[in-house]
């Protein structure tokens, strides 16, 4: 759910929606099997759920509906999308997500239109309604999908809509029609799989850039598992910062990696960053878990709901579906509804109602996005320069959002600029462990080198340096801390000089223009400036 009073990604209104849902949820169930019970079902059936999957699949197809509602009006004009770069996002804040969700849902759609037989005038009015309803919110959902160009979700879709295809062919007309034809199917099948070598070519050169990015940060975060097998306790912005740091500085490079590198909130891939956070054998029990679910859901025919995870499953080999409270409330529910929904459905639903009332979430997520709404305003005197005012509104809200990268760092900066070094330091040091951004190791940097403590500033930049190796400031930093009277260094000077001056900036500035035109400035005056000292 996006909403404007807030910033672009944050995503604590769909916890706070979700919290305001559970207890009607807790409401509807408790009711219905008070009315079952009245009505003379016997207590087992009424406490039971063994329609879980059928209300699951129906509710997702609601939603897509509805999301590709809100898509179309977003790209006609009729409503705002949720990020200033993205004319398509639906209720979310980017098209990636968005993307995904239709494609977990999509396979539910062609489910539902296949399992119904297509001799009409023997169906049922609630089949017919049925394989319509289904036919239309698949229509919509193909409108809009290709708007979206996430190629993770349309691999995503096509993967899991070949797979339930498949799963409802006719096994007898299929054997005969493969001996009859085997040649020709053969031919066929290698036309095809050209077909998709080519297609995936296309798909690489759309946007070459952003693939070779995920290809890297896949390989920074393989070696940060490497460092740390059972987990990393600090989160994954901390680790795969870290091994960043340490894999530029090896100085063992390709320079389309230098090119491509980052600093990601997320490593575009759910598994590598549970194994990361939690460690390998974590992830490999979580995996042996989904996998049984799907097993089960297979041998009970539950083909759509099986569908939706596989693409959510593929989605989540290139994407962060899960740190999205969307995905998570989904994913969760269609392990459920491939089989052991039907005995734990509505326990589970209950208890989790009851933990979330006496566990004090709602208030707690309520009170949270008071803040973020909050801390919208302190960013207006933070970016306006009003640093004192708005380091007493961004110290009323540390309680609430100190778990907030971007903030630690509004914070941090503007406590840097208010000549508060010792107090910005603690802040920035704590964000390093939600951001891998270098801009808080530069921030940093400064502190050490206001506080006249430059060992440790050029600790700071250096790490920087490495982190993203392209980046022009933090080479201009070390410039001017090499030009300090009491740290003067001329070779480490010209070293620097040489960076800030030589190296292509992927976004060219006017800021990197002036940087460029003080470092002269500097090396101009050198000799002048340490007589004068």
């Amino acid at each position: 759910m996006v909403t404007p009073e807030l910033s672009s990604g944050e995503t604590i209104i769909q916890w706070v929606w979700f919290g305001k849902v559970l207890p009607f949820t807790a409401g509807s169930i408790i009711a219905v099997c008070l009315m079952q019970l009245y009505e003379g079902v016997p207590l087992r059936k009424a406490l039971g759920f063994p329609y879980f999957f059928i209300y699951f699949s129906w509710s997702l197809m609601f939603f897509g509906m509805v999301e590709t509602v809100w898509g179309m009006r977003q790209l006609y004009g009729f409503t705002a999308s949720g990020h200033s770069h993205y004319a398509l996002t639906g209720s979310f804040f980017n098209p990636g997500p968005y993307a995904g969700y239709l494609a977990m849902i999509l396979p539910i759609c062609l489910y539902h239109y296949l399992r119904v037989p297509e001799k009409w005038r023997y169906l049922c009015k609630s089949l017919k309604i049925e394989k319509i309803t289904a036919a239309v919110a698949g229509m919509l959902i193909l409108c809009v999908l290709p708007s979206t160009m996430s190629r993770s979700a349309w691999i995503a879709a096509a993967i899991s809509c070949i797979w339930v295809a498949y799963m409802h062919r006719d096994k007898r007309k299929w054997n005969i029609l493969w001996r009859r034809y085997k040649k020709r199917y053969i031919l066929w099948g290698a036309g095809i799989f050209l077909i998709l070598l080519l297609a995936a070519a296309g798909m690489f050169f759309l946007k070459p850039d952003s693939a070779l990015g995920r290809l890297f940060m896949w390989k920074i975060t393989c070696r940060a598992i490497a460092a740390h097998p059972w987990g990393c306790h600090t989160g994954f912005a901390c680790a795969y910062g870290g091994a960043q740091s340490l894999y530029f500085a090896s100085g063992n490079y390709a320079a389309w990696e230098e090119r491509v590198a980052g600093s990601p909130e997320y490593a575009f891939n759910e598994y590598l960053e549970f194994a990361l956070t939690y460690g390998i054998v974590m992830c490999i029990l979580a995996l042996f878990v989904i996998f049984g679910c799907l097993w089960i859901g297979v041998r009970l025919r539950r083909y759509g709901v099986c569908g939706a995870l596989i693409s959510l499953l593929v989605f989540s080999f290139s994407s962060y579906p899960l740190h999205l409270p969307a995905f998570i409330v989904a994913g969760i529910c269609l392990l459920l509804a491939c089989g052991i929904g039907d005995v734990i459905g509505k326990y589970l639903i209950l208890c989790v109602c009851l933990v979330v009332w006496l566990g004090g979430y709602t208030e707690k997520w309520t009170q949270e996005k008071d803040a973020c709404r909050d801390w919208m305003n302190a960013r207006i005197l933070y970016h306006s320069g009003a640093y004192e005012a708005a380091n007493r509104a961004y110290e009323k809200l540390y309680p609430s959002l100190r778990n907030k990268g971007t903030f630690l760092f509004e914070y941090g900066h503007s406590l840097h600029k208010s000549g508060r070094y010792d107090e910005s330091f603690e802040c920035l040091d704590r964000a390093r462990l939600y951001s891998n951004d270098p801009m808080i190791l530069n921030i940093m940097g400064k502190n050490c080198q206001a506080l006249h403590e430059y060992k440790c500033a050029e600790a700071f930049f250096l790490i920087s340096v490495s982190r993203l190796p392209g980046r022009i400031y933090p080479y201009y930093l070390l410039a001017k801390l090499y030009s300090e009277p009491n740290y003067r260094d001329k070779d480490k000077f010209e070293d620097m000089k040489w960076n800030v001056l030589n190296r292509t900036p992927k976004v060219h500035s006017t800021a990197i223009e002036e940087m460029r035109q003080e470092v002269e400035e500097i090396a101009k005056n050198w000799n002048t400036d340490y007589v004068e000292h």
